[in-house]
């Protein structure tokens, strides 16, 4: 009997197309892999076991199964898009509970696509910071449960690392699926504006949707779908300029030295591959920190502004009270559009920039929703200053598996490009792959 946890989403389709496999053994096994394994790692706030093997029974009976690129697939979604019949509460008390009437287009065309909808993840309030907890549990690293899966897609990221799912949709507005992905060793990339349908908190532009995967393939699998085009695969012998930089685009946040190694063995490794590597460092303003804090809180600030401020957590309250004063700049778009020009011709002279994904490795796993918010914006600033940017730019940019921290969890390296470049930047990281293979789930067993 095959074991279908632990197999990729391709794999996975490719048996139900060929009725190798029913969609509902294949998640009555998911499903059974959460029932033991997720108290230990909290990526689920709902679990739709008996709708999702429903949906499966469906799946199974189209005409066009034959044809889905996700036949049978289980998937887990982050709960700030709206699942029809489930509630969408954003981590939040304060958010209504009343039953979506209706998908988020991104949902739909996974589900369009043969994909069943398992459950929906954990996130802190209103995505705001790196780590995901509050009200409604706490996301850990299935690598090292004593820290954060990461945030603010922890909860989604949490469930492919642990088998729990073969694949997750997230977004990412300040680094919210790069920063779980690098944690959890995943792959995931943020694609530039326009190329996947947004949510409806979208944080004046900068947020977009993409998908959580175990290895390269999937994500371009999952990443044509969510776009509704294909996302072809590039000649895998052309070759790049590669900028490799070391430093943090934040100033007085240090690098340390795992994610450094990462990045140089990284850069050797595309180097033997063909492409032209140099080391070169984005000029990045010092004004960065002012600007990334700015957009970071206005866009709280927008999304609290229906809530009732009572029921939100002290850290979002502040961070919402901050954002206020800052919602007007941010809205005129200048300061983005200042970095865009600032950095555009940097990318004239290089088509991929290569980076540590992280600074550090993530903080504990801890009740983070009930302590300040100094020590929660410091936290995320010291361990995540390296993803920012290419929200405010809009650009896409890649979070790939490459090494091991000393405690045995994953390490991970950054990928930019222009827009345009989403398949650019996955040849350039499936060549990583291929190259230095890395462990797809995490050994909970």
């Amino acid at each position: 009997m095959t074991n279908w946890v632990g197999l990729t989403a391709a794999e996975i389709a490719a048996a139900v197309r060929e009725k190798r496999a029913t969609p509902r053994e294949v998640v009555a096994e998911h499903l059974a892999r959460i029932e033991r394994l997720d108290g230990r790692v909290g990526a689920f706030r709902v679990v739709r076991a008996e709708a999702a093997l429903a949906e499966a029974d469906e799946v199974a009976a189209r005409g066009d199964l034959g044809d889905l690129p996700l036949a049978g697939v289980p998937v887990a979604i982050k709960d700030n898009l709206a699942v029809r019949g489930e509630t969408m509460r954003v981590g939040s008390a304060a958010t209504p509970e009343t039953p979506a009437t209706e998908d988020h287009v991104t949902v739909a065309r996974l589900r369009a696509a043969g994909a069943v909808v398992v459950g929906l993840t954990n996130v802190p309030e209103l995505c705001v910071f790196g780590t995901s907890e509050g009200v409604h549990g706490t996301a850990r690293n299935p690598w090292d449960t004593s820290r954060t899966a990461g945030g603010s897609s922890g909860g989604s990221a949490a469930a492919v690392a642990a088998g729990l799912v073969p694949i997750a949709l997230g977004n990412d507005g300040m680094g919210s699926l790069r920063i779980p992905a690098a944690n959890c060793g995943l792959v995931t990339i943020k694609p530039g504006p326009g190329v996947v349908p947004a949510g409806s908190s979208t944080w004046f532009g900068m947020s977009e949707n993409g998908p959580l995967t175990t290895t390269v393939e999937d994500a371009r699998l999952l990443l044509s779908v969510l776009a509704d085009t294909d996302v072809v695969r590039k000649d895998p012998s052309a070759t790049h300029r590669v900028a490799v930089s070391l430093r943090s685009p934040i100033a007085g946040v240090a690098v340390t030295r795992p994610y450094t190694t990462a990045v140089r063995e990284a850069a050797e490794l595309l180097m033997k591959a063909g492409h032209r590597v140099r080391r070169a460092d984005p000029p990045y303003p010092l004004s960065l920190s002012l600007t990334s804090l700015a957009h970071w809180t206005a866009g709280t600030a927008v999304d609290a502004e229906s809530l009732d401020r009572r029921l939100l957590t002290r850290r979002t309250r502040v961070h919402a009270a901050v954002g206020r004063r800052f919602v007007n700049t941010v809205r005129s778009g200048e300061a983005r559009q200042a970095l865009r020009r600032r950095l555009e011709p940097f990318f004239d002279e290089y088509d991929v920039l290569l980076t540590p994904a992280l600074a550090r490795r993530s903080p504990q796993a801890a009740a983070w929703h009930e302590r300040g918010w100094l020590r929660n914006v410091l936290a995320n600033t010291n361990y995540s200053p390296l993803t920012p940017p290419w929200n405010l730019t809009g650009w896409p940019a890649m979070s790939v598996p490459f090494g091991t921290l000393p405690s045995g969890a994953p390490c991970a390296v950054q990928l930019v490009g222009l827009p345009g470049s989403e398949a650019d930047l996955l040849a350039v990281a499936e060549q990583l792959e291929e190259r230095h293979p890395w462990q797809r789930t995490a050994p909970l067993d």
